[in-house]
């Protein structure tokens, strides 16, 4: 292949690198899955904003090794009244980027804005009573019955994570309106004037922040403690120049290499590979529910049933044993919650001739299908190239529309018809941390308009998935687990591809990457 012949061209150059940095620079370097085209991270489920906001933003509470909830700008809490008031304390001289100090109004009103947008959020509001300030370095939360993830709510990690920005920003910009400006309370501070679309994203080290004295670095727990003085996303158009960039320490780290060069990175004595995520990526299909053809249920299930995860994983994975897993329901394999209620939809053996039947049968007439497809990301370009030609196997009328990940991500949003800008179906992935539970993973929202981009309409599937969170033990959340999942199946609200393992690789001349999460803090030159 063309990039595996740029990568080895590289690689015969590590004995002298031509761009290493020497042992003490204090700026990391940094090749992000795609351009940032999302600053906001309230209005988005995209990574590369939920990395972004990682560095710019702090949060309440974060997770700690074994994915327990941990105090992180919280100093401790109280729950009284029957489990119905939370009384949260913050740390003492957090300070906002501008100066300001962050206050209890100001989390009050950042948790409302990003609980219209968020799944969690939602589900805590449904139970609210109040939300008040004592003083400025407490608020207090009065539900009107118990809701017990709270704190696993004001800790999640995955995207749309719940990130602390000024009152004045949270409560001037709609939640469904991207925020002008950004200010946040974390490690780093964002540089827009540094900001160069398309090619270049900056972040400087912000030295009024406290980071904790005490607890465990792991995940999003433990002290945030930045190392670096800049920190600078460079965006690279292929991957054969990302190889050779690492390569040669033109870059420190390269966010998601693709699978199939990473027998090749191997090879060199100056990189190192870890897992991105321990519990892997998972994929999705997700169909537009509001428009046709999707917006039948049957016709949904007609693809869901064609479909080969093996084929996807494949694509997007390889073919090392290990490196994937098909006949995936809905939960992260070897979670708690992963069952297998109603996979023979997905564990069938496959016949595209009786698909086709049922794709007729269930009403469809040769209706377009805009298919959108990202050209910058190898793992969802082999996706998408996989969901396309399913879909015409299937004899559907498929209009596949390849651009970079960042059109994908502002495209999405529209909820016109495709005669006028709107679209058919995308794929996506997301990390496994993210599916473990009903409330979390977000394409699992079936209420509508109110849901995750495609809006599947699946009242049964979304009563089962609110009375998860009063489930009152594991054996019984787990019954309501298997029943939901039977429902999203049967109801076919988006595909689901398959689970794969992917590295991020990084040069050895740098350390104290996180596992599970791209974050900056704890990150030094050796």
């Amino acid at each position: 292949m063309h990039r595996r012949s740029l990568l080895a061209a590289g690689a015969s150059t590590l004995a002298a690198p031509a761009f290493a940095q020497p042992a003490n620079s204090r700026v990391v370097r940094f090749v992000p899955q795609s351009d940032l085209t999302v600053i906001d991270p309230v209005i988005t489920t995209a990574y590369v904003t939920r990395n972004h906001a990682l560095l710019v933003y702090d949060q309440l509470y974060g997770y700690d090794a074994n994915l327990n909830p941990t105090p992180q700008m919280i100093e401790g809490h109280t729950l009284e009244d029957d489990n119905r008031r939370w009384t949260f304390r913050l740390r003492e001289g957090l300070r906002f980027h501008d100066g300001t100090p962050v206050r209890g109004a100001d989390c009050i009103a950042s948790i409302k804005r990003w609980a219209a947008r968020d799944s969690l959020g939602q589900a805590m509001m449904a139970r609210l009573a109040e939300m008040t300030t004592p003083d400025d370095r407490t608020f207090v939360i009065r539900l009107n019955r118990p809701y017990g993830p709270m704190l696993h709510t004001l800790a999640k990690i995955g995207p749309s994570a719940l990130f602390i920005m000024p009152e004045r920003i949270a409560n001037g910009t709609d939640p469904f309106t991207q925020i002008r400006e950004v200010v946040g309370s974390g490690p780093f501070r964002w540089k827009p004037d540094e900001r160069v679309v398309g090619a270049r994203v900056v972040y400087e080290r912000f030295a009024d922040y406290k980071p904790r004295a005490d607890q465990p670095i792991a995940w999003s727990g433990g002290p945030k403690i930045a190392h670096f003085d800049r920190v600078e996303w460079t965006v690279m158009p292929d991957a054969a120049t990302k190889a050779a960039a690492l390569a040669n320490g033109e870059i420190d780290w390269w966010e998601n290499p693709p699978n199939d060069l990473i027998p090749l990175l191997r090879r060199s004595r100056d990189i190192q590979m870890d897992n991105a995520s321990p519990l892997g990526t998972v994929g999705s299909g997700i169909f537009n529910c509001l428009h046709p053809p999707f917006n039948n249920p049957a016709i949904r299930r007609a693809v869901v049933g064609a479909m080969s995860q093996a084929d996807f994983m494949i694509a997007a994975a390889g073919t090392e044993p290990g490196i994937y897993r098909d006949n995936v329901g809905i939960f992260t394999p070897g979670t708690p919650l992963a069952n297998d209620a109603g996979m023979e939809i997905i564990t069938r053996p496959r016949d595209i001739e009786r698909s086709k039947r049922e794709l007729r049968e269930a009403g469809y007439n040769g209706e377009r299908v805009v298919l959108m497809g990202a050209s910058d990301q190898p793992a969802l370009t082999a996706l998408s190239e996989v969901g396309h030609d399913l879909l015409k196997k299937l004899g559907m009328n498929v209009d596949f529309q390849v651009m970079d990940w960042g059109s994908v991500v502002q495209r999405r949003a529209s909820k016109e018809p495709i005669d006028k800008g709107g679209w058919s179906m995308f794929h996506t992935t997301w990390f496994g941390i993210d599916s473990v539970n009903p409330l979390g993973y977000q394409v699992l929202r079936s209420n509508g308009e109110n849901a995750w981009f495609g809006w599947p309409n699946a009242p049964r599937a979304e009563e089962l998935r609110m009375a998860w969170i009063d489930a009152p033990d594991l054996d019984s959340q787990k019954r309501i687990a298997s029943d939901f999942q039977r429902e999203i199946l049967q109801q076919a609200t988006y595909l689901p591809t398959g689970q794969y393992f992917s590295k991020t690789a990084y040069r050895k001349s740098i350390t104290g990457v996180l596992e599970g999460i791209v974050a900056f803090w704890n990150v030094r030159r050796t």
